[in-house]
C-alpha cells in the first residue's frame, strides 16, 4: 500500500512541477540542460521537470521607456534639453535575451545617442516645426538596430523642449516685433483704404452737384445757402476751444467760388474734355 502512496506522490509532484501557466500577452522561454529548447505560449504548458527549466518570462505587450532630459546641440550651435517617451514591444523574445544582456538599458542608450544625432543635423528652427518628420526619422533608425535584439520602436515622442534663457528671450522679441509690424502694416493698408474711399466718395459728390446744377439752374440758390451752412457750422466747432481762433470769411464770395469750379467742370464735360495741367 507504502509504495502506490508514493508512486501517486510522486505523480502529483511531477505534475505541479511540470505544468506551467503563461498568462495572456506573456511568452516564456525554456532551456533543457542549459540549452535553449523553445518557447512557451500563452495558456498551460508542460516541461519536464529538473530538465528543462524557464529562464525568461516577459510581456509582448507595449511598453514604454521614459528618456530624460539630454542636453543637445543643434546645427546652428544652440544648446538644447530635450526629453521624450519611446513606446516599443517585444518581437522576439529569444532574441531580447540572447543577443543582448540589458535590453531597456541598451534601448535607452541607443534613443538618446541617435537622438543627439539626428537634432544636429537640423537647425532649431527645423527641430520646432519638422518635429514629427524628426521623431520618424529617429524611430526608423532605431529599428535599424533593435531588429537584432528582438525588439521594435513603435513610435518615439519628443515632449519637451527646452530653449536657454537668452534664445527663449530673443524670440519673444522677435515674435513681438513681428506682431508689431503686421499691426503697423494693418493700420497702414487701413489709412490707404480710408483715403481711396473718402476720394471716390468726394468725387462722388461732386458729380451729383454738377448733375444738379447742369439739369437744373435754379438749384445754384440751395448750394449757395449749404455752402454757407457749413462755414457757420465749421465756426461753431472753432469757437468751443479756448485756444481757438475764429476767422471770418465771407460765405457769399466762396460760393460763388465754387460755384466757378463747378460751371468749369461742367463745361468741361459738357465738351468731352479735359483740363490741361497747369491751365486755370
Amino acid at each position: 500500500m507504502e509504495p502506490i502512496i508514493f508512486i501517486v506522490l510522486v505523480l502529483i509532484g511531477y505534475a505541479l512541477g511540470s505544468a506551467k501557466l503563461i498568462n495572456q500577452g506573456n511568452e516564456a522561454l525554456v532551456e533543457r540542460l542549459g540549452r535553449y529548447h523553445r518557447k512557451l505560449k500563452p495558456g498551460l504548458n508542460f516541461i519536464v521537470p529538473f530538465v528543462d527549466q524557464i529562464v525568461m518570462e516577459d510581456t509582448t505587450r507595449e511598453q514604454i521607456l521614459d528618456i530624460k532630459p539630454q542636453n543637445v546641440i543643434t546645427k546652428d550651435n544652440i544648446n538644447l534639453e530635450v526629453d521624450g517617451v519611446v513606446y516599443w514591444r517585444l518581437r522576439d523574445i529569444e532574441k531580447s535575451f540572447y543577443a543582448i544582456e540589458d535590453l531597456q538599458a541598451a534601448l535607452i542608450n541607443l534613443t538618446t545617442t541617435t537622438l543627439r544625432e539626428i537634432i544636429a543635423q537640423n537647425t532649431l528652427e527645423q527641430t520646432n516645426v519638422s518635429r514629427a518628420e524628426m521623431h520618424s526619422a529617429i524611430a526608423d533608425q532605431l529599428n535599424d538596430v533593435t531588429t537584432d535584439w528582438g525588439a521594435e520602436i513603435v513610435r518615439l515622442d519628443l515632449q519637451n523642449i527646452t530653449l536657454p534663457e537668452s534664445v527663449r528671450k530673443s524670440r519673444e522679441e522677435e515674435q513681438a516685433a513681428e506682431i508689431k509690424k503686421r499691426a503697423l502694416i494693418t493700420e497702414a493698408e487701413g489709412q490707404k483704404e480710408a483715403a481711396i474711399r473718402k476720394a471716390e466718395g468726394t468725387m462722388k459728390s461732386v458729380e451729383i452737384i454738377s448733375q444738379a446744377l447742369r439739369s437744373n439752374p435754379e438749384s445754384r440758390g440751395i448750394l449757395r445757402y449749404l455752402v454757407a451752412q457749413d462755414y457757420v457750422d465749421a465756426s461753431q466747432k472753432l469757437s468751443e476751444s479756448n485756444n481757438a481762433k475764429i476767422v471770418f470769411v465771407d460765405p457769399a464770395n466762396s460760393t460763388e467760388m465754387f460755384q466757378e469750379l463747378i460751371a468749369e467742370s461742367i463745361t468741361q464735360e459738357g465738351n468731352g474734355k479735359k483740363p490741361e495741367n497747369g491751365n486755370t
